[in-house]
């Protein structure tokens, strides 16, 4: 306790304000751990920087003192990322939540890395702009949609957060300050240090700041959904549909969509179905939009949609995201699962999905699908139900395995957009290759040679 007073002492002495400054007793739990709160791991103090200057500080405290450091923000995270394995320090970036400057000439936003993204998306539509990065969770932190190279709904016509991020100021581990990238569209000079960054977890540097591309707001936006009879019924319409320009292409069960419902006491439209294609579209014409609409319906008719809903208003469309937006917490509410998000080349979804429903017959094992269908990433809710921990445990262990290999298997990847952090890491140092591991490994040890940043996280196991 004497060594956690004074720890706490002289990091006050780094910040402006005493009260950013938590020692080990008193820090709540949540920031110990991940939106499931499954896992939970410990600090010896908790802090809330609020400019470059105090993180650079407090990493080269931190440094001369071989203290490790988890970074944290809105605390969204579902693979353990932001839990702190080995002690140390946590530094929390929520209240670094700037937006600093709309340049509407460059069309680019610099925000602090806490700001979250549904204010950031709402204040730049509000002037006619748009950030295209459309991941489930609107109170996730920029900071953390770049740790993770976040996707989200729009990315098969917009792309994922890396091909948004034009620049970003980083604290190394000893506290030197790095400016990567800037307000430039094209970038040929020497290598790409800031794409490093996006994705890292937080391994090799802290964000403090980031210079995002923004859009021109689209003028006509309008969506659809699709029932069909069965999921394989409307995977079969996913290529097919990508001619037709889609903004999202999202893919439900009628399971999922039903725990939806509950959790938000909204109603899904076209009830009862066995499957749907949840569509959207953006233009610059109210013709543009229709034609493409035109050209969806009859795509979805061939591949045997049983119904072709065109949602004309956008209350009624918001309704509709908000379920889909809602689903992993909505499953969480009715049980404890395991989160899975795989991602598939396109032309093999219809086969993954396949071999799932397979995998639940046969295991007894109850899975939900749900997920960005135009660009194959494969959500996958692995409901507990009944089960005892022990019984729990044995069939994750026996299925996991199998699900992960499958996906490698046909050119798929561990994660589309969650994350590796702790709880897929197993699985990713199982399915790629040692080299790359190692690769990634000797890259850290440039920009962290003593290890300090999120040690044990995604590449980065303990005994590495």
């Amino acid at each position: 306790m004497m060594m956690d007073i004074a720890l706490a002492r002289e990091l006050r002495g780094l910040v402006s304000d005493d009260g950013r400054v938590i020692p080990a007793n008193m820090i709540e739990k949540k920031y110990l751990s991940d939106a499931l709160a499954r896992m939970t791991g410990s600090a010896e103090a908790l802090v809330f920087p609020v400019s470059t200057a105090e993180t650079s500080a407090l990493m080269d405290y931190a440094y001369r003192r071989d203290i490790p450091v988890t970074a944290r923000s809105a605390g969204t995270n579902l693979t353990g990322s932001t839990v702190p394995l080995t002690g140390g320090l946590v530094l929390d970036f929520s209240r670094m939540n700037r937006l600093l400057e709309i340049d509407a000439e460059t069309f680019c936003a610099t925000v602090e890395p806490g700001i979250l993204l549904g204010e950031f998306q709402q204040t730049l539509e509000a002037q006619g702009l748009f950030y295209p990065p459309d991941p489930g969770e609107k109170t996730s932190a920029i900071g953390g949609n770049i740790a993770t190279n976040a996707g989200g709904m729009r990315a098969v016509k917009y792309g994922v957060t890396r091909d948004y991020v034009r620049g970003l100021e980083i604290v190394k581990a000893d506290g030197s300050v790095l400016n990567l990238g800037g307000k430039t569209v094209k970038d040929a000079s020497g290598l790409s240090l800031k794409n490093l960054i996006v994705g890292s977890e937080g391994t090799l540097a802290l964000i403090t700041k980031c210079i995002l591309k923004i859009l021109p707001l689209p003028r006509e936006s309008k969506g659809a959904l699709a029932a069909f009879p069965s999921l394989e019924a409307g995977i079969a319409a996913v290529n097919p549909l990508l001619k037709s320009d889609p903004t999202a292409i999202e893919f439900l069960e009628r399971d999922i969509v039903a725990l939806g419902e509950k959790y938000t006491e909204l109603s899904f439209p076209l009830p009862g179905r066995a499957a749907y294609l949840l569509l959207a579209y953006h233009g610059n014409s109210k013709n543009e939009i229709q034609e493409r609409l035109h050209l969806a319906r009859e795509i979805c008719e061939n591949a045997g949609a049983e119904d072709f809903l065109v949602i004309e208003d956008a209350a009624a469309f918001d309704r509709v995201w908000q379920i889909r937006g809602c689903i992993v917490k909505a499953v969480e509410a009715f049980s404890e699962q395991e989160p899975l998000d795989i991602v598939v080349p396109i032309n093999r979804l219809s086969f993954f999905i396949n071999f799932v429903h397979n995998v639940e017959r046969e295991s007894g094992l109850r899975m939900v699908s749900f997920g960005h269908a135009g660009d194959g990433n494969v959500h996958l809710c692995v409901i507990r139900g009944g089960r005892s921990a022990e019984e729990w445990e044995r069939v994750l262990k026996e299925v996991m395995p199998l699900l992960y290999r499958t996906a490698a298997a046909i050119g798929g990847l561990v994660s589309g957009e969650h994350g590796i952090g702790i709880a897929k890491q197993r699985y990713f140092l199982e399915n790629t290759a040692a080299q790359n591991i190692a690769l990634m490994r000797q890259i850290k040890a440039v920009f962290d040679p003593k290890n300090l940043l999120n040690p044990g996280k995604s590449y980065h196991n303990l005994l590495s």
